[in-house]
């Protein structure tokens, strides 16, 4: 990739951000693409280079959020199933979890900006990243300790997100222990 196509990828992701920031403070409808142009300091021409609507950059975000689930289980369907592949599997998606969390929010808090986005594909790959973890023939016990070592994930970012004890970056890390220790004899 030629540094314009890295400068426009963080660009992007630039974009993202601060239209998320926004989002949250004023609302999705009352963010105009006006707003998010001058926050980051463009052009409303140059923000519509990337993005012509608040609706594609929310789309993008989850889109992009998915691909990086689709990677993951694209990588770990290619590993065998051992309890070292299923650790590196949770630290991996405890990653995605961390920098997706804001739009996974930002979604509960604004279900009709969520117009485009299908719940059934989120379940979709939350069913392919369980099946990472156990095998459809295992104990139930086992399988709800993976499926539970997933969401504890989700639930450390989104649950937990009001802590004031606690970062996003140390309720990460703490999910991810309790995440191991759920999968650690199946």
């Amino acid at each position: 990739m030629g540094a314009g196509a890295s400068e426009r990828g963080d660009t992007r992701t630039r974009i993202q951000e601060v239209a998320f920031e926004l989002f949250g403070e004023q609302g999705y409808e009352k963010t105009s693409l006006r707003e998010i142009a001058d926050r980051l300091g463009v052009t409303k021409a140059a923000l519509y280079y990337h993005f012509k609507s608040k609706d594609e950059i929310v789309t993008s975000l989850v889109g992009d959020f998915m691909a990086s689930i689709d990677e993951l289980v694209s990588w770990a369907d290619s590993q065998p199933r051992t309890a070292e592949i299923r650790r590196e599997i949770l630290e991996r998606y405890s990653t995605i979890v961390q920098n997706g969390w804001q739009a996974m929010r930002f979604f509960q808090q604004n279900p009709a900006a969520a117009k485009g986005v299908s719940g059934d594909d989120f379940r979709a790959r939350m069913k392919s990243i369980h099946r990472l973890m156990v095998a459809e023939d295992a104990p139930l016990e086992h399988r709800i300790r993976g499926m539970l070592a997933v969401v504890s994930l989700h639930t450390a970012q989104a649950i937990m997100a009001e802590d004031k004890t606690s970062t996003p970056e140390s309720r990460r890390e703490a999910a991810l222990v309790v995440s191991l220790d759920l999968v650690r004899d199946i």
